[in-house]
């Protein structure tokens, strides 16, 4: 292993960061943007289904980038040998974030799934109802998680 992340620890590093920009960085515009700009329509059936859409699409991109955070970062820590470092505590704190991260994107996904059943069956406010606290408390919990997750990996490249 430690010879692999020699040979390609450019590409090993780089694969971690997109992966972490995209799932981060996603959420932020999500958050941001695109929740935003959807307020702006009125009709609540289209609202939701875009919204749904947006959900689904998103996911499709973050999904891999999940995996390929955890496929980099064992490789990583195996690799660079950092158990017995005293950067460990700073990796273990890193990757607990991420897990936290990981298991709040799992509910995401089932109440994302829940509001799609909702929505088709013609239950309108109980697909809302699934929503809301995607974009209310989810979204913004993983965004602080993983703006810091992202600081402790700079930290971590600096030493």
């Amino acid at each position: 292993m430690v010879d692999f992340f020699k040979n390609y620890s450019s590409i090993i590093v780089f694969l971690h960061v997109i992966s972490a920009v995209i799932w981060v960085g996603g959420m932020i515009a999500i958050r941001f943007a695109v929740h935003y700009s959807m307020q702006n329509i009125e009709e609540p059936k289209i609202k939701l289904a875009r919204t749904l859409e947006n959900l689904k699409r998103f996911f499709s991109m973050v999904i891999p980038a999940i995996l390929t955070l955890l496929i980099t970062a064992i490789i990583m820590i195996i690799a660079l040998e950092l158990k017995s470092s005293e950067l460990y505590n700073v990796v273990i704190i890193k990757e607990i974030i991420w897990s936290i991260m990981t298991f709040i994107f799992l509910i995401v996904y089932i109440k994302r799934n829940k509001a799609q059943k909702a929505f088709d069956s013609g239950d309108f406010a109980s697909a809302k109802n699934n929503l809301l606290p995607i974009a209310t408390y989810f979204i913004p919990v993983n965004i602080v998680l993983g703006l810091i997750a992202i600081f402790l990996g700079v930290t971590l490249r600096g030493f």
